[in-house]
């Protein structure tokens, strides 16, 4: 009885032809006889490693394929936080002056931490780089409602140093709980960071609040703001939400919740639909 012969991957037969062809051609240019020589040995190899660089892509060592067109789609609307916040015309504006009432935030969250790691978080309040700079596409936008603002961002990063980034965010709850802020026309300030939950979206998630307290012009001013980060890949979005009533924490969550999905839309090559107002 003759025992059924293995079934050949249609990989492997490609890349036995593509030897077999590179060995025929060498054979003949040469004048040599069918016996296989150190050059096609190493034309084989070459042309099973071709083969084998076309067919293995591991997903996790890919580049962003987010586009500039795609991170501006990615964006969310007034609709997808509901209420009644207003989008600006250029939010980027915020990170020199953002007058609230009579209080400068821009200003009062300007200032000098002894701890490497707090100052970073400080500085990029109401900034595009919370994950560090983006190495790809970006797009941001910004809405206000009352005293509150929402600083929104779609970018795409280095992996590995977005990676650290949301390392870094985890860690922030214990290295910088609490601490103090001086320098600039405020005076010194208190700021804590807390974690908080969102909800269950993208490859990796991170939520703090951060609360800074102080004085301006003389008057007690606390400052409250939601902090939030969703990685998907090499993409991220980014949430800062607050002012000086409080963060609005069901904001920040339908913020991650509807702008995870709209990024999802867009890594898998469609459009967003427009979000129905009062539909989440």
């Amino acid at each position: 009885m003759t025992t059924p012969r293995p079934l050949v991957r249609p990989a492997r037969v490609l890349a036995a032809a593509l030897a077999a062809g590179t060995l025929f051609a060498t054979a003949a240019c040469s004048g040599s006889d069918s016996s296989a020589s150190p050059e096609s040995d190493a034309s084989s190899t070459v042309a099973e490693r071709g083969l084998a660089a076309q067919t293995t892509s591991p997903a996790s060592e890919s580049p962003s394929d987010l586009s500039e067109e795609g991170a501006r789609n990615a964006l969310i609307t007034p609709a997808d936080i509901e209420d009644d916040w207003t989008q600006v015309r250029d939010p980027r504006e915020w990170r020199d002056t953002l007058l609230v009432g009579s209080v400068d935030v821009a200003a009062f969250v300007d200032g000098q931490s002894d701890v490497q790691d707090c100052q970073r978080l400080v500085d990029a309040l109401f900034d595009e780089t919370l994950l560090g700079k983006p190495t790809g596409a970006s797009a941001v936008t910004g809405f206000q409602q009352g005293d509150s603002r929402l600083l929104y961002q779609v970018a795409a990063y280095d992996k590995a140093e977005l990676d650290d980034s949301m390392q870094w965010l985890s860690e922030l709850p214990d290295t910088c709980d609490q601490f103090t802020l001086t320098g600039g026309d405020a005076g010194e300030r208190t700021v804590q960071v807390i974690e908080t939950s969102l909800p269950q979206a993208g490859d990796n998630r991170q939520g703090l609040t951060v609360t800074v307290k102080g004085e301006s012009n003389g008057d007690p001013v606390t400052l409250s703001l939601d902090v939030a980060a969703v990685q998907m890949g090499a993409d991220a979005i980014t949430v800062t939400n607050g002012g000086l009533d409080g963060a609005d924490h069901d904001t920040t969550s339908a913020a991650v919740e509807q702008g995870t999905q709209r990024l999802q839309e867009v890594l898998a090559g469609r459009t967003p639909s427009p979000t129905p107002s009062g539909i989440n």
